[in-house]
This record gives structure tokens, sequence and C-alpha cells, in this order.
């Protein structure tokens, strides 16, 4: 557990990159400040020299060898090492493997293997695999492509955020192997020739499919090829197997057999390329009706504009393939999954609704566990079309002060079009010396004469707009948005936050038992009845709501409340929700007459609680629901 939470500490620090307290660490970490210096100290002994983390009197942030450390491992080996050691022992020995020498060369006691054996046990669950046990030997049973997605797994489980690089390859097959030479100019040379076909390389996902290719030619070098020939034949198939087994066989001197090339080809066509839009496909006509009706629901549940046909097809294509990646239990990740939830929460939301829609109409393993990776890519769906459909009523409007000189107002105006002429709309120009500033009504002033009043909105610039100028006027748009974004938030925190639904000092019991605790409350007021709650933990199961490393929002997917309501809960320290921890727990009940607050309050409340000194400053302070409520008005105004 100690090396688990170092492993953490060091992780936030990366993925935070600026200075970071020790007792907002301590909070995130479940631990005292105390525990949290003495993980730095033990992280920083992992790499001689530069520190992984360097501390000052701002906190600590990640040093120059923080990635150094995150590889680094003891000589006894962490318990992930020697779970990861032991799977692949037990992998490469078709026999099995004596579990005292296994003990022997990992310098620990029978005790700890026999413990390390029973984690196995639980890291096989619902992978068609077993662990067999006869004396003194261990051995695993069950088909080849059941062990090849284990070796996937613990692929993935040797990076944080589900990418795939040259060295989590080495450390899962090994650093000598044969699988591992497979990555550079193989996946460079694998994404042009799929290219030459007429195919769109998926750059989020080639790194998995070189890994399977990887892994398919150690085992094939092995003795271990997949037997028999798995799927129907298409050209496409054979297309793309011809081209897999060319590379293997130039850069890495195996020669795979027809189940390993079929078994290839299908996850290539169905994980990382479409076709191109030179040669437009259509998706299968029961998939393409399904999209359009899940689409057709979640606009509106949650009125978002994303009924478009275009947009239908492109994601009933991209479920095809999810189909047949769930049938092949061959998830893709998507190394933005993280952001995309903690920035976009409403996109994600809507992302969970079509995908549980579709589920229940498939009856497809679609959310598994790796679900939120796969959620993540319908939700890069969903706010690419909502891009495609910003209208330009949402920009910013603005307003140039520049007194007359030649065409120097004109210049500037064409300027600010050009740099900033997707954040804001000109719609107006003012070039007297003594403008009437009061009565100037858009949204931004950007001025090259000083205002008589100083406001957040007026913006100094040159008359030759610089980057620095642009950088301001981005910066004061940013300002605007946030603000307008939590307007609606504040004004309604009161009727929303429940003061008989404020619990101080939750004990981590688990997700569903704090749901319960949270939901008494608005069931006893008739805001929310029994199966409300069971639906909320059903939501929860299916992806957790813990949208940033502080806060969970559950919720069921349907609108089904009296009225909206939100019940907070606050733990300090944090508690496990999910895969992180938290230490705010907002249960949120959604009225179909409120159906508009999902986009005001739902999204701007995790924006809030995902500044983390915001997040401290309600914690401390939030000691009764009173000093709660007004702390989070006074972070809302800034």
């Amino acid at each position: 557990m100690t090396r688990a939470r170092q492993d953490r500490l060091l992780t936030l620090l990366v993925r935070d990159g600026d200075w970071i307290t020790a007792a907002t660490l301590a909070d995130a970490l479940g631990v005292t400040p105390r525990s949290v210096r003495s993980y730095v100290t033990a992280v920083n002994s992992r790499v001689p020299g530069t520190p992984a983390i360097e501390s000052g009197p701002q906190g600590y942030r990640a040093g120059p060898s923080a990635a150094a450390a995150a590889r680094a491992t003891s000589d006894a080996g962490t318990p992930r090492d020697r779970l990861h050691t032991l799977v692949r022992a037990l992998l490469d020995e078709p026999g099995g493997i004596d579990v005292y020498e296994a003990a022997e060369r990992l310098h620990v006691s029978d005790a700890t293997l026999e413990a390390d054996l029973s984690r196995v046990r639980g890291l096989l669950s619902g992978t068609e695999l077993a662990l067999e046990r006869s004396a003194s030997r261990a051995r695993l049973r069950g088909t080849e492509l059941a062990q090849r997605r284990l070796l996937s797994r613990l692929a993935h489980d040797e990076v944080d955020a589900g990418s795939f690089d040259l060295e989590a390859m080495r450390r899962t097959l090994g650093a000598d192997s044969l699988g591992a030479r497979a990555f550079g100019p193989f996946k460079a040379e694998l994404a042009a020739e799929l290219g030459r076909l007429g195919y769109f390389v998926n750059e989020y996902s080639i790194a998995d499919v070189v890994m399977h290719i990887a892994i398919a030619a150690d085992r094939v070098d092995q003795g271990r090829p997949l037997e028999g020939v798995d799927g129907p034949a298409s050209a496409a198939t054979d297309d793309v197997g011809g081209i897999i087994d060319r590379l293997v066989q130039e850069r890495l001197g195996v020669r795979l057999g027809a189940g390993d090339l079929r078994h290839l080809a299908t996850l290539v066509l169905t994980r990382v390329v479409a076709p191109s839009a030179t040669e437009p496909a259509r998706p299968s006509p029961e998939t393409e009706q399904a999209v359009r009706e899940a689409v057709a629901a979640a606009a509106s549940e949650f009125l978002v504009d994303i009924e478009d046909d275009g947009f239908i097809l492109r994601l009933a294509l991209h479920v095809d393939n999810l189909q047949r990646r769930a049938r092949e239990r061959a998830w893709s990740r998507n190394p933005l999954t993280r952001s995309l939830k903690s920035t976009y929460p409403m996109l994600f939301e809507v992302a969970v609704f079509i995908t549980t829609r579709l589920q229940e109409r498939f009856g497809t393993a679609i959310v598994d566990e790796v679900a939120d990776d796969e959620i993540a890519y319908v939700a890069m769906h969903v706010g690419e079309q909502l891009e495609r459909r910003r209208s330009g009523s949402q920009l910013l409007t603005a307003t140039i002060v520049c007194p007359g000189y030649y065409e120097l107002s004109s210049l500037l105006r064409s300027s600010v079009d050009r740099s900033l002429g997707r954040a804001i709309e000109v719609v107006a120009v003012e070039t007297r010396g003594d403008p009437d500033w009061a009565a100037i009504d858009t949204d931004l002033v950007l001025t090259t004469i000083d205002p008589v009043t100083p406001s957040e909105r007026i913006v100094r610039v040159q008359p030759f707009l610089t980057d620095a100028d642009i950088e301001h006027v981005q910066a004061a748009a940013g300002r605007l948005r946030r603000a307008r974004r939590l307007a609606r938030l504040r004004s309604e925190l009161e009727r929303y936050v429940d003061a008989s639904a404020f619990v101080r000092g939750l004990e981590p019991v688990g997700e569903a038992e704090i749901i319960r605790m949270l939901g008494a409350p608005l069931v006893a007021q008739g805001v929310i009845d029994e199966d409300y709650i069971t639906r909320t933990i059903e939501r929860e199961e299916l992806s957790s709501t813990a949208f940033t490393d502080a806060l969970a929002v559950p919720h069921a997917l349907s609108m089904t409340a009296t009225r909206t309501a939100i019940a907070v809960g606050i733990a300090d320290p944090s508690i496990p929700w999910g895969d992180g921890r938290v230490q705010v727990v907002a249960m949120v009940a959604f009225s179909e007459a409120d159906r508009e607050a999902f986009q005001t309050v739902f999204e701007p409340f995790v924006e809030v609680f995902s500044e983390r000194e915001s997040v401290q400053r309600v914690v401390r302070a939030g000691t009764d629901f009173t000093s709660f409520l007004d702390e989070l008005v006074a972070v809302i105004d800034g």
C-alpha cells in the first residue's frame, strides 16, 4: 500500500505539473502531511542524482527525474512488480512454475509468494483463465487468445492513463523480447501502409494495435501460435493481413500463421482505422437505427443539438467497430479519457447515456473494466458534433476603441478578426478620442487608449496587435465566459443545495452506502424515491462519477426528481471513490422541469471543484451547511 501511494503521489505531481502543498497531497492520498514527506524521500531514493520530486516553500512538484522514478523498482520488487513478474512466468511456461523456486528468484518468503498467487487468481477473474495448483507447481490453464489478452492487460497496467509506449512493452514482454522491437519504425511503416490502402489511421489507438502485433510475434516465436482461423474472410482482412505478414517477416523475422493474421487484421480494422472519405462505408442498418434512437433520446434528455445525419453515420460506424471489439474483448484505450472526463463532464455524461441505451439495445458488454476509455471515444464524437454546431451567437461581442489616424482602426480590426475571430466578434469601432464609455454595451472593449475607469471587460491593446495583446484578450474572454457559466449556479445554489441533506465527516464505507446515506433525506422529503437511489447506484457502477480528483457527483441517468436538489457530503480526510479519492460527494437529483439546469448547474459545479485551492477552502471552511454554502459562494465570486 505504501509503494502504491508513493506511485500515486508521483502521478499526481506529474499530471498537475505545478506546485502542490503537502496538505493538499495528503488529502488526495488519504494520509497525513508527515507521510507525504516520507513518500517524497522514498521516491527520490529510487533515482540517484537529480530529484524526482522537488520541494520548496510552495510545496512539491515533479522534478526532471520523475519519469525515471516512475519506472524504477526496488531490489525486492513491489507487490505489483512481483504480480506482473509471476504472471509473465506463468504465461511463458506451459508446464507451470515451481512456487518455491519462484519465491527464491523474487527474494520473498514462501508465504508472500502464496499471497501473490491469491492475487493472481483475482487478476484472472473474468479472463477465461484459471490458476491450477499441484503440489509445488502452479500453471495457467486457458486458451492462447485468453493468455494474450492477459498480456495486453499487464501492458496497460504498466502505464497510468491507458496510453502505451515502448517502455511499457519492454516491461511487459522483457527488454530483449522479439515483440518489443515492433515499436518505432514498425509503427510508422504500418500506419503508412494502411494509409496507402485508403484508410485513415486513428493515432490514439495505433500503439495498441502494434502492442497486439508485438505480443503475437513474441508468442509465435515461442511456439505459441493461434490455432485455427477466427472470423470470416474478406478483401479488407486479406489486404491488412498481408501488410502485417510482410512487415513482421521483414522487421522481426517471424512468420505468422493464418489464425494470427486473421485475428490481427480484424483488430486493426475494428480498433484503429476507418474507411477514408473517398470510399464512404455504411454501418449496419440495425446499428444505424439504434444509434439514431439513442442520439434522439440524448438530445431530448440533455437539450443538446446532436441530431444530424452525418454525425449519426460516423457514430454508427464507430459503434459497429465497438461491437466487434466487445466480441473480441479487445478494448481500445484512450489517452484523453481523464482530461475529457474532468474538463467536459457533460459531454461524458451524454456519452454514458448513449452507450447505455446501445447496451440495452444490443445486450453487448460494452461497459467493462476499460469502459471509460470506450465511453470517451463516444464523448469525442459528441464533442466534435457540438463544435460543428456552435453558432456565431456564442461568440463574445467586442467594441474596438481606436482614435482615427488614416486607416489605423481598420488595420486593428482586421488583426483582431484574423487572430481572435473564433473567440470574439467585433460589432463596433469607435474612433473618437473621448468615447462615451458608459454607452458601450458589448461584452468586451479593446482599446488603444486608457479608459476613464478600468474594468475587467476593458482590455488595453496596442494599435498594432501583439502576441501579448492576443493573450490578454483571450484571458479576459476566458474570465468573462467563466463568470457567466458560474452566474446561474451562484444564483440558484441556495435553491438546489439542501440543508437537511448536508453531511460532514463521510466515512469510507463504499460508494453505494454513501449514495444511500445522501439520498435518504431527499427520499424523506419526497424529492426522489428508493428507485432513484437504485438507479444512481447503477449509474455509478457504469462509470465512476468522480469527475475530478476531489469531487464525485453521483446521479441517475433519468431526470425524475420532483424538484432539483443537491445533497452534499464532506470527507476530511479524503475517501476512496472509483479508482481515486474524493473529498466532496454531491448527489444530484434533477427534475424534468429543470432539464436546462443539467447544463447550467452540473458542469459549472464540477468546474468549481476542479481547482485544488477552491476544494481546500470549501472543505476546511465547510464545518456546517451555512459555512459550506457561504464559502462555496465566495469561491464562485473569485
